[in-house]
């Protein structure tokens, strides 16, 4: 067909170049109506011919498509599967949180960071009457899904668990093997919490995903602590945040806190993996979901766009995470060196006490100290709280007190003073000593709208102990990149705030303990 065209081609041009090649005035009727017919058959034909060379890579691009799809259907493991985009974002998203710690142990933030551009999603069908065994091959026959889960002849289910298995134990291996790890130190703890709030034992496993058993894991959503809490729903569930103190980052505290949280979620929904998706996504994205889609389960809402691809992988990751961390030798963790499980004694104290003092009363560092105190964000406990109970090695409470005793009640709490001068406001003040206006605030609870006597004690944090925890160091982050936006637009006046920020910033880092 192509071979006709061209020939026709040729004719026409062949004509036209006889009739008007020349330059020759076509004067006669009849030869400018042959001309123009003459035109038109060949811009005809011209169109003809692209279509026909459209219409050829058109059906070339299918054809190897189905090659492809062939040849990959012939292919059952899943490690020579495609790389699913939606995947990859979704493990980038949930890993994210925890990356973003201020102390870890095992210095998680030096680990290389981890590709998820190769992880691969099943594109095999299996049939629907598979046997358990034969849809899993990932999963030993006898293992039980955390939470009864069920998961059988659920072909999107089984693909979604597989996946994931392949994540933790092939792509980033190194990464969780430190989870596993650290997760030692604070299972036995957190099981008993859960067991005493009548919640099943297995979502012990949860903060695998949520943050790697990282207390100081913090995501961008400023979700904090093992079970990823933002501000919000803790305190909605007792836990304190304040200038001293974030108790989202307390494995004991928070986690009775998540204990509450999920009963309540599992309560809301009636099913387990509506009620992860929803600590995941927030309950009225689940609901909003479920009520446009009609879908009465988790795993329909995977077919759907109604939730985050985040999401979507959650409920799978963390069955995935169940599933290694109960028998890890399975699927190829050996020589893990498990953290000592979390030991300690309590002491109350009735006032403020540094951090530094109670270390050399219990015979410890000042890190050990925080490690057990991980809450603390200052140099000291809450001046604010009357009986504030602090965690101190184990082994070590009658040492400690009998240290204190001895500690006078002046040398027990630093703080500096801060006469108010004539003229004097919180920013003049905050100047002079080097204290940003929402230290001042909080350390003297003060809203900001009152007036200052001359005269009045203003409480300073001492220069030698004072720092910034890793919440003002984002917000100072964000207050300098919003002034630096705003730059074009105020000029001048804006550069003398971003140096102020910037400088408050570089003062806070120096004041480390």
């Amino acid at each position: 067909m192509r071979i006709e065209i061209l020939d026709f081609l040729f004719d026409m041009g062949y004509k036209y170049t006889c009739m008007n090649g020349r330059g020759q005035k076509l004067e006669n009727k009849k030869q400018r109506s042959d001309l123009k017919k003459i035109k038109h058959r060949f811009s005809l034909a011209v169109f003809c011919l692209l279509f026909s060379v459209f219409c050829f890579l058109v059906v070339s691009a299918y054809a190897n498509n189905i090659n492809s799809d062939s040849a990959s259907n012939k292919n059952t493991e899943l490690k020579d599967q495609k790389p699913d985009p939606q995947f990859a974002k979704a493990s980038d998203s949930l890993l994210t949180a925890m990356d973003l710690s201020s102390d870890d142990k095992h210095n998680a933030n030096q680990e290389t960071s981890v590709s998820l551009d190769n992880t691969s999603q099943s594109k095999n069908n299996k049939s629907q009457g598979d046997t358990e065994e034969d849809q899993i091959s990932l999963i030993p026959p006898n293992t039980t899904l955390p939470l009864g889960i069920l998961y059988k002849s659920n072909d999107t289910a089984i693909k979604a668990i597989e996946r994931n298995i392949i994540l933790f134990k092939d792509r980033i291996k190194k990464r969780f093997s430190i989870w596993l790890e650290r997760s030692a130190k604070y299972i036995e703890i957190m099981q008993d919490i859960l067991k005493e709030k009548g919640m099943p034992e297995e979502l012990v496993f949860l903060p695998i995903v949520e943050s790697g058993f990282n207390l100081n894991a913090y995501s961008p959503a400023r979700a904090v602590g093992p079970w990823q809490f933002i501000a919000s729903t803790a305190k909605r569930y007792g836990l304190v945040i304040d200038w001293w103190r974030d108790e989202r980052k307390d494995p004991v505290k928070s986690t009775y806190a998540a204990a509450e949280y999920l009963k309540d979620l599992y309560n809301m929904f009636g099913s387990w993996k509506l009620a992860l998706a929803a600590y995941n996504a927030g309950e009225g994205k689940i609901m909003k979901a479920l009520k446009r889609t009609g879908a009465e389960d988790y795993w329909a809402l995977l077919n759907t766009k109604q939730i985050r691809n985040e999401t979507k992988e959650y409920v799978p990751r963390y069955i995935a995470a169940s599933i290694i961390a109960s028998t890890p030798e399975e699927y190829g963790f050996h020589d893990l060196v498990y953290h000592e499980p979390l030991e300690y004694d309590e002491v109350t104290l009735n006032s403020p006490v540094d951090i530094e003092i109670i270390a050399k009363c219990a015979e410890a560092t000042v890190q050990e100290i925080r490690e057990l105190n991980p809450e603390l964000r200052r140099w000291s406990t809450p001046p604010n709280v009357t009986n504030y109970t602090i965690r101190i090695p184990a082994g070590s409470k009658d040492t400690f007190i009998a240290n204190l005793d001895k500690v006078s009640e002046k040398d027990r709490f630093s703080i500096d003073i801060y006469r108010v001068k004539k003229g004097d406001n919180l920013k003049k003040i905050a100047k002079k000593t080097g204290v940003p206006v929402n230290v001042i605030l909080a350390m003297n609870s003060l809203s900001g709208i009152e007036s200052l006597n001359v005269g009045e004690e203003i409480r300073i944090p001492p220069k030698e102990k004072y720092y910034a925890d890793m919440d003002d160091k984002v917000s100072a982050r964000k207050a300098s990149h919003t002034k630096k936006a705003s730059k074009k637009k105020s000029g001048k006046s804006d550069k003398k705030s971003i140096r102020k920020v910037n400088t408050t910033k570089h003062k806070n880092k120096t004041k480390k303990i």
